[in-house]
């Protein structure tokens, strides 16, 4: 089994490349066990990055990591976000507060703004460092920000301590390649890809399943691959069964060629020109 490549953020942590995450989760009391027991067993594997938030379920998804991880805190790289509404100075540190206990953790260690709302930057990076100062984050940063907003939060006061930006990244949400990951990149600032295999919506894609074909692999895991073929992306595949979970892990052990990427490329052709930020 392939090992998991890592990522040093800027402020030195070092991250899996493949993690987990929990959109979807915690919605149904029937599935908990299965959720429990597929991030246990992502942990197992060192897919131990997870990322979920406040939104997930209306906190329930917090409240399914939180049993995931319990006696092994530790072991886990543990990312939550704060809603926009919610991310005021005063406002940002309640909503921590409230996910620190459902995940029943003293410390978040990345937190993110999940996108922009009314409270304007510079009140939640205070309230971000004011977390850290009190030992209840360990670092903090954006999600769903396009290249403009990136660079307004990078000229604020601690503007720069921004570690990650999430953002839906995959074969068939490809805009960020042509500004956004770039500046990115050159700032020091990680992204992190969710939905990276569309909700499944591109997985009988011709080009996706004649790659699979070739490997003996699934169309899955090459949008897995694609997603993990440059260093500074960190992929959040979501699983809910211990096979699934398997299946995302098997992809690691997959190296697509320069056949493989020129045909991805045909099907799914990189911008040309610049598009603005897509979210789900």
């Amino acid at each position: 089994m392939q090992a998991i490549p890592t990522i040093t953020l800027k402020n030195g942590d070092r991250v899996p490349a493949l993690g987990q995450g929990t959109w979807n989760m915690g919605e149904s009391a029937a599935r908990a066990a299965d959720e429990v027991r597929a991030l246990q067993h992502g942990i197992d594997l060192g897919m131990t990055l997870i990322d979920t938030a406040e939104m997930y379920g209306d906190g329930g998804a917090e409240k399914v990591v939180g049993k995931a991880i319990a006696g092994r805190r530790d072991d886990v790289y543990l990312v939550s976000k704060v809603l926009p509404f919610n991310a005021s100075r005063a406002g940002t540190v309640k909503a921590c507060e409230a996910s620190l206990k459902r995940l029943h953790v003293e410390r978040i260690d990345l937190y993110l703004l999940h996108w922009r709302g009314t409270h304007p930057f510079s009140a939640t990076i205070e309230a971000m460092e004011t977390l850290i100062d009190q030992g209840k984050i360990g670092a903090w940063g954006v999600s769903n920000l396009d290249n403009d907003d990136m660079h307004e939060l990078l000229a604020l006061d601690n503007g720069a301590n921004v570690q990650v930006n999430q953002v839906l990244y995959n074969l068939s949400r490809r805009g960020i390649e042509f500004d956004l990951q770039p500046y990115c990149a050159q700032q020091g600032v990680a992204i992190m890809a969710y939905s990276p295999i569309e909700q499944g919506r591109i997985l009988k894609e011709a080009a996706l399943v004649a790659v699979a074909k070739r490997h003996g692999v699934t169309p899955a895991q090459v949008a897995l691959a694609w997603t993990l073929r440059h260093p500074g992306v960190i992929s959040i595949p979501k699983a809910s069964t211990v096979q699934h979970v398997q299946d995302n892990r098997a992809c690691l052990d997959l190296r697509l060629d320069a056949a493989d990427l020129a045909g991805l490329d045909k099907a799914f052709a990189p911008p040309k020109k610049r598009r603005p930020l897509e979210m789900l």
